[in-house]
């Protein structure tokens, strides 16, 4: 398989998972910059993705697959004794996707203002908007150690990636104590270390 990401990007959900699956694969890391969006090795990212963005997972068959909570489900389901995701049919994998979604629409696209508006007051009303997403959380984590208990998790990898973009766009959450001791504790999962250290983050 072949992973098309960009550094610090939602893409590092899906370098974690697929570091923390043991399954072999590949990088290459895309410029979302420029325009029109390349590859490192030169190639015309939307040729591969006309979506345009990442993650896009490039299967064994060369099929492409994109979609970062598709992506991540079908990385677990390579291994399920990694126990990455519960299994199918349960209402446990009910759950993950619960979470999945949530991060997706909730978290992940209200960051997205923070980077790219225009004015102050957007990017304030943008972190309002998060504020009721973050307690809910914050509850969530007060009680276990990762979203589903005491097993990690792809949701996880989504959440720790889209949480840690607050650093990025100078956004405390010291009010979110246990949000910080969820990013402290993934941030040291050698999985995590490791994509950290191949997307040169850390």
């Amino acid at each position: 398989m072949k992973l098309y990401y960009s550094p610090g990007a939602c893409s590092l959900a899906s370098h974690i998972a697929l570091i923390a699956s043991g399954l072999p694969f590949s990088s290459e890391k895309v410029n979302l910059r420029e325009t029109p969006h390349s590859t490192a090795s030169g190639a015309d990212f939307s040729a591969i993705n006309p979506k345009g963005y990442v993650p896009a997972l490039q299967l064994d068959n060369g099929e492409l697959l994109t979609e970062g909570a598709a992506i991540l489900q079908y990385i677990a389901d390579q291994v399920p004794a990694k126990r990455l995701a519960p299994a199918n049919g349960t209402l446990e994998r009910y759950r993950l996707q619960e979470w999945l979604n949530f991060i997706a629409t909730e978290i992940h696209k209200n960051f997205t203002p923070l980077f790219f508006a225009k004015t102050d007051e957007a990017k304030d009303e943008a972190w309002q908007r998060l504020q009721p997403r973050l307690v809910l959380l914050q509850r969530q984590l007060e009680t276990t150690a990762y979203l589903q208990g005491d097993q990690f998790c792809v949701a996880d990898a989504y959440l720790f990636t889209c949480l840690s973009w607050a650093q990025y766009v100078h956004r405390s959450l010291a009010d979110y104590p246990a949000l910080l001791a969820f990013l402290k504790r993934v941030a040291e999962l050698p999985a995590v270390q490791q994509a950290l250290k191949d997307e040169g983050l850390i």
